[in-house]
């Protein structure tokens, strides 16, 4: 009983004080409260607040009516002020007040307010408030209305510079806030529009805030339309989000993403909050030729943030995802390309270079922490005979790791672990591949001129820095180690190795159209950018082809050197190298000289008596060496060559 008399005593207390300042107000004027109330809010806001002229006109509401109103700056910024409010009308209900001891506000009405929110070139703002701690928790807030309020919005690091208009507006027994705004970001032109349920209804968890928001940024689109539970929570929230575009890598400046290029896309799905993340879930997604599904979740309260996506696709062009590793995505046949994007498309086409030059920058990837993992079904390459694809793809710190990359090909796959790790501005870049059981057929389907049957395997590695692919390669170190026993292979390879003239000739001469395979041996080392050839011996039922040389990864140019030893007797076959020169991207073929002084000899031989002219061309074969088994069994001992088929493999596979 008497901690209620207390209580009752200190209600009516402050409800006396309280009349005692309305009748004070009332007999000198509102004038009076100026200092105490400016000093009040500015202590709220943290920010010095001037108020021109204050009114109250007291009644069970009490209306406080306060006039050309002003929020400053923080200390040492010059400029226009924070906000500009020429009248602001709050109600209070006084008898609620003196009868519960609560807060209630049943409208707050600001009538053109004009904000200013700027952000420096060295990212000082001075929007920021430093809101005191409330204790006004329970307050209820009833309606709040806006009339012709202005923002002009000048943001230097995002290049944005918007002014945007925002009114209430009554939509039957609710108001509305309307937003419309226009200027640039991005350096782009954008235009935006909102509606939203009334402001009261921010707080009223009860009935769940609608709001309907479509903007341009360029070419960019995006729309967000649904509702909130509990918006000032970011809870409850039943959203759809659309955008779509010609390039993703427009949206960096919006979602602070560091997106590389892309053909046109376009991604639609559910956006929600739950506990402490921000989720894209069942969405899907078109990117040029190729389609992607799933569900993305970002949890913005770690530092730096945390992403976690599990993705899916039936299709992907792999052409596409180009940008990803440095090069121009897209085909000059993808659908809903712009002219410009055609355009470097058939530029980089027809670059002489294969290998990616275009800077990639991994200290980007410091943003946020991020653990994918992906299906792809149906993968379609630059002639690259893909038939599914599967990874799991984690940044930490800055630093990428691929663990597995598995691509299949046919019954085989190909699967890589792969690092890249920030080093000042250029990438360290770690690659172990395993090439298991992959399929012949599939791999001479892709080059539209070759068949074959079997299967390879093998192994590579690579470590290189610099900050692009090329430079990577470039200055990079490795091996390579491939083997292949049984199967057959169409004798057109062989033929571009120098065995034969031609099909027809083959044909002629009786020669078999397919050729069965012993064995297919490589061996190949990495130094500085410099691929050479150790060992390269492709041995068949009709000849053993071995090769020297190899490639400057650095200028991509091709030095490679075929001879061919004929097994049988045959008339036609001219055991002379074959030079392969020109770059990666545009190898070219030919005769060494010793073809060329065969064919001189040829030619003189026919001048004097024609029969003699077959005497260059006769070759009575080597017989049935099987060295392959030799070579495997060393291949097997040596670092990486585990992965190689043995020995046995090959009688097994006759």
């Amino acid at each position: 009983m008497a901690r209620r008399h207390r209580a009752l005593a200190w209600v009516l207390g402050l409800g006396l004080s309280v009349l005692a300042i309305v009748a004070a107000a009332v007999i000198w004027g509102g004038d009076l409260l100026i200092p105490l109330v400016a000093a009040r809010a500015g202590a709220a806001l943290g920010r010095p607040v001037s108020i021109g002229h204050l009114q109250i006109r007291p009644g069970r509401i009490v209306t406080v009516t306060a006039q050309d109103v002003t929020i400053g700056n923080p200390p040492d910024w010059t400029g226009e002020p924070l906000a500009r409010i020429p009248s602001l009308r709050v109600q209070i209900d006084a008898w609620d007040y003196l009868r519960h001891g609560r807060l209630v506000v049943p409208l707050v009405a600001v009538e053109r307010p004009q904000v200013a929110a700027t952000q420096l070139p060295n990212g000082a703002v001075k929007y920021k408030l430093q809101l005191a701690a409330s204790s006004g928790g329970g307050a209820r807030l009833g309606d709040v209305r806006i009339e012709v309020g202005k923002a002009s919005i000048r943001l230097a690091k995002l290049k944005a510079d918007v002014t945007v208009g925002i009114a209430t507006r009554d939509q039957g027994e609710q108001a509305q806030i309307v937003a419309d705004a226009r200027g640039t970001y991005n350096a782009q032109p954008i235009t935006g529009h909102m509606v939203g349920g009334a402001l009261l209804s921010l707080r009223d968890t009860a009935h769940p805030w609608p709001i309907d928001l479509r903007v341009q940024n360029g070419p960019t689109e995006v729309s967000l339309v649904g509702t909130m539970r509990d918006p000032l929570a970011m809870q409850g929230a039943d959203l759809k989000l659309h955008f779509a575009g010609p390039d993703m890598s427009l949206l960096r400046a919006i979602t602070g993403l560091p997106l590389p290029q892309t053909p046109r896309y376009q991604v639609t799905g559910q956006l929600d909050f739950a506990e402490h993340r921000v989720r894209l879930r069942d969405f899907s997604a078109r990117v040029g030729n190729s389609n992607l599904a799933g569900t993305i979740a970002v949890n913005a309260d770690n530092e730096p943030p945390e992403m976690t996506a599990d993705l899916h696709s039936r299709s992907v062009d792999l052409a596409d995802l180009g940008g990803f590793i440095g090069t121009t995505p897209g085909r000059t046949r993808t659908a809903g390309e712009t002219p410009s994007q055609r355009t470097a498309v058939a530029r980089a086409e027809s670059s002489p270079r294969l290998i990616p030059d275009t800077p990639i920058s991994v200290p980007k990837l410091r943003w946020a922490n991020v653990h994918l993992q992906y299906q792809g079904q149906s993968i379609q390459g630059r002639s690259m005979p893909l038939d599914n694809l599967d990874l799991k793809l984690d940044i930490v710190d800055g630093q990428v790791s691929l663990h597995p990359l598995s691509f299949g090909i046919g019954a085989g796959r190909i699967t890589g672990d792969i690092g890249l790790a920030p080093e000042g501005d250029q990438t360290h870049a770690r690659a172990a591949i395993e090439f298991q059981r992959v399929d012949v057929s599939r791999l001479m389907a892709a080059t539209h001129a070759f068949e074959g049957v079997g299967t390879i395997s093998g192994s590579a590695k690579v470590d290189g820095a610099g900050s692009s692919f090329a430079q990577m390669l470039g200055n990079g170190t490795g091996d390579l180690k491939l083997a292949m026993v049984g199967g057959d292979l169409s004798a057109v390879l062989v033929d571009l190795s120098g065995l034969e003239f031609s099909n027809a000739l083959l044909s002629a001469l009786g020669m078999p159209q397919r050729t069965r395979v012993e064995c297919f041996i490589t061996d190949a080392g990495l130094q500085r950018g410099k691929f050479q050839l150790h060992a390269f011996i492709l041995d068949t039922d009709e000849a053993i082809v071995t090769g020297t040389g190899g490639a400057d990864l650095r200028n991509e140019a091709v030095d490679v050197k075929l001879r061919t030893a004929a097994k049988h007797f045959t008339i036609g076959s001219l055991p002379a190298p074959i030079n392969i020169g020109g770059t990666l991207k545009h190898p070219s073929i030919m005769p060494g000289a010793e073809l060329a002084v065969r064919g001189g000899l040829v030619a003189g031989l026919a001048a004097i008596l024609p029969p003699l002219a077959a005497l260059p061309t006769i070759q009575f074969g080597t017989g049935d060496d099987h060295h392959c088994d030799r070579i495997l069994a060393q291949a097997k001992q040596q670092p990486g060559g585990q992965r190689l088929p043995g020995p046995r493999a090959r009688e097994n596979a006759r």
